[in-house]
């Protein structure tokens, strides 16, 4: 006999609108790992030869990076992943579709492996296992109680309010301490950010398919931009002082954790489903905590990428 659960889980993957949403979310994975794989190694060499030593990219090494191929394709790529991840939110619920980048994980640490020429250490290889399993964990959980409600126009004025009070406290974060601040903080404010650009974006989306459009959806898409634009830079900066698979793994981990709690909070995409299946609570918690500890022990064991492999190895994009 099945159970309430599990048959409400094989209804809700049974839905082609939902099998095609992950697909879509697969491919976007694929490019965000290779988007990365390239825009690191344009950002590693721009640091390297107009580095100033001071944590944060300057406007002069910001314009630099448009003179790297390397960077411009993987910027594109990254175009795509996004463009691939609003479309897949437009066909599955957000708490179904933005974990799954996870996957970008695990080609890019295999990636930056074979790049770097080095081989991946248990320590970097548990640190990911941790991750995925953590992540995987919150989508099974979300194909179980996922439940996609009709949004009201309070549930985007709650998150364009809260954006905005969040893009205030990190850029005065950035201001303040920026000769101190780490990699951690780069990846953990852009993961942060593009967890409320994935909601935001999947707010709007679903009012323009209602047909809802309106001066706040309007205000969205400015906070949505914003936000887009200072987690692309915090994530350029933290390319510059970290490997790509620990800012993929903070941005995989991050991103999905903040998106999540925040169609649970705020847009109710869970609650119905959630108040049948008491266990997805505390599911999620562990889940989060494991992926966050893969998360920090990635940090302390990074594949890291020698600076001599960047600069000496002879490749066609530069």
């Amino acid at each position: 006999m099945t159970t309430p659960d599990l048959q409400s889980a094989t209804e809700f993957l049974q839905q082609p609108a939902i099998v095609i949403g992950i697909l879509i979310a697969l491919i976007g994975a694929v490019f965000l790992s290779l988007g990365a794989q390239f825009q690191h190694r344009g950002v590693t060499k721009v640091e390297a030869r107009h580095g100033n030593g001071t944590s944060g990219l300057s406007g002069k090494q910001l314009l630099l990076l448009f003179g790297r191929p390397s960077w411009v394709m993987g910027t594109i790529m990254l175009g795509l992943a996004i463009v691939l991840q609003l479309t897949a939110l437009g066909f599955a619920p957000l708490i179904v579709v933005q974990p799954i980048g996870i996957v970008a994980l695990i080609i890019t640490t295999v990636l930056n492996a074979r790049v770097s020429r080095v081989h991946l250490s248990r320590a970097t290889v548990r640190s990911v296992v941790l991750c995925v399993a953590g992540v995987a964990t919150f989508v099974v959980t979300a194909a179980i109680v996922a439940v996609e409600p009709r949004l009201q126009v309070g549930q985007l004025l709650a998150v364009v309010i809260i954006l905005f009070a969040v893009l205030g406290v990190l850029i005065a974060v950035f201001v303040i301490f920026r000769r101190r601040l780490t990699a951690i903080f780069y990846i953990s404010g852009a993961g942060i950010l593009y967890g409320f650009v994935a909601t935001s974006a999947k707010v709007v989306i679903n009012r323009v398919i209602a047909g809802s459009v309106d001066l706040l959806s309007l205000l969205a898409v400015v906070a949505l931009l914003g936000a887009m634009g200072l987690g692309m830079y915090f994530v350029q900066t933290a390319y510059s002082i970290g490997a790509p698979d620990l800012v993929i793994a903070g941005l995989t981990v991050v991103d999905p954790m903040v998106a999540v709690v925040l169609a649970i909070v705020v847009l109710g995409e869970a609650n119905q489903a959630a108040s049948r299946a008491p266990w997805a609570i505390p599911v999620w918690i562990v889940a989060g905590i494991v992926a966050v500890f893969g998360v920090v022990q990635l940090a302390r064991h990074p594949s890291e990428t020698p600076r001599s492999v960047v600069d000496a190895a002879p490749r066609r994009v530069q």
